[in-house]
């Protein structure tokens, strides 16, 4: 539960804690019995140091000195420009952002679509079944201001929901406005064209025009009791359109590049990913950490999938060749090789460690890439197989983290996530079994 755990920028979103979002705003008279037992909470859960902290950032944006003044700054609409320019400035150059007033906007402005990219992603993702529980709030939907956003949070015309979304809000544009610096810090979007580029020039095959790919189908047969692979065979698109699919087959598309290495020609299928913001941000939210360049260290990757073991060996001998042919040396850092050893050793919550692949970081020109290469048979187990499958590991790394919780408390959204966990792990495993 790694989301709920840490005394970070995550602790503001507990509803278990001093910062929950109550019925209403937070009451500034500090003689009533409710702040005097807010204040024997703050100092239960030892984190009166946080809350200062947040307090003086909360008064620092907001250009003021105290919550009454806040109170007042809702009402005062020139006053209210006036403190969303300046903030806009302040924020500008905490994230390094160079360029005019308006690009300046504009960049903290996108980090506001990340964050509502994030709960839009598991909306239609993970949790797509419950859509109309986790619905966002219309008028925080179309809010870009992180003052606008941050004087709701203390707006009592605004429902309990609208200001926990507000807050949720405001929490992952900062994480996104992290992970922006960070890659324009490391440069990610040069390195991954360069990637792409060293992948065209020297390890896919001169015979295929660049984005060529020969279409097949994997045919094959699964155990009743796990659905783990017993045998598979390539097909063609012509032969698995006369296929009659028996119980227990499955009939998976690929679409395959080729290398070559001492005159032999490999097939293979790819997958080169980039992660986007909002799959970082959803990292940094089951890693419990702020920072991305602790959290996020899978920026750049590829996933290959070939016939047979020796063909893994192959592809990273390739490689190696091909690093040192574009004139740099390749190391391997992290190595994992489970499809040797029968088993995969994972820290990451809800991964199974019965999911065999090929696992290594590759060091090279001046990038370091993750790699995962998996066989025919063991694509296909993380495909399919049950406690295995990628569809499986999604929803349990979102709710065994507690992210799911975090952003979407049960007080607000009436939801239990240890009983829709259940439910849909089975349902992916039907969808999985029957389709």
């Amino acid at each position: 539960m790694a989301a709920l755990q840490k005394d970070n920028i995550f602790s503001l979103l507990r509803q278990d804690g001093p910062f929950a979002t109550g019925s209403n705003p937070p009451n500034q008279d500090l003689f009533s019995s409710e702040t005097k037992a807010w204040v024997r909470l703050l100092k239960k859960s030892s984190m009166t140091t946080k809350y200062r902290i947040v307090r003086n950032q909360i008064f620092e944006l907001l250009n003021v000195v105290s919550f009454t003044d806040l109170r007042e700054l809702i009402q005062d609409e020139k006053k209210k420009k006036e403190v969303e320019k300046r903030a806009y400035a302040l924020l500008g150059n905490m994230f390094g952002i160079d360029g005019t007033e308006r690009e300046i906007v504009s960049t903290v402005n996108s980090y506001s679509r990340t964050a509502d990219g994030v709960i839009r992603y598991l909306k239609n993702s993970v949790l797509a079944n419950y859509d109309p529980y986790i619905e966002m709030t219309n008028e925080i939907d179309v809010i870009f201001s992180p003052v606008e956003l941050l004087l709701i949070v203390f707006d009592d015309r605004y429902h309990k929901k609208a200001r926990f979304e507000a807050k949720r809000k405001l929490i992952l544009m900062s994480l996104a406005g992290s992970i922006d610096q960070r890659e324009r810090e490391t440069n990610i979007e040069s390195n991954f064209a360069r990637f792409l580029g060293f992948l065209n020039e020297y390890v896919w095959s001169k015979q295929l025009k660049i984005g060529e790919l020969e279409i097949v189908y994997l045919l094959s047969s699964h155990e009743p009791e796990n659905f783990s692979c017993t045998s598979v065979k390539v097909v063609s698109a012509k032969e698995a359109e006369k296929l009659q699919l028996k119980k227990g087959q499955k009939l998976t598309l690929i679409k395959r590049r080729r290398f070559h290495l001492n005159g032999r020609e490999v097939p293979i299928y790819v997958s080169i990913r980039k992660k986007s913001p909002e799959a970082k941000v959803l990292k940094l939210l089951r890693k419990g950490e702020e920072n991305p360049a602790v959290a996020v260290d899978d920026e750049l990757g590829l996933m290959g999938v070939v016939e047979t073991v020796m063909d893994v060996k192959t592809f990273q001998k390739h490689l190696t060749h091909s690093a040192s042919k574009a004139g740099s040396l390749m190391t391997l850092e992290e190595v994992s090789d489970s499809l040797a050893e029968g088993s995969h050793r994972s820290s990451s919550v809800g991964s199974s460690s019965n999911t065999p692949m090929f696992k290594f970081f590759a060091r090279l020109g001046g990038m370091r890439v993750e790699f995962i290469v998996h066989t025919h048979q063991s694509y296909l187990n993380y495909m399919y197989q049950k406690d295995v499958s990628h569809d499986e590991y999604e929803v349990k790394r979102i709710f065994d983290t507690g992210v799911a919780e975090l952003l979407f408390p049960r007080d607000i959204y009436y939801l239990d996530m240890d009983k829709i966990k259940g439910v849909l792990i089975r349902w992916f495993r039907k969808r999985i079994e029957e389709s």
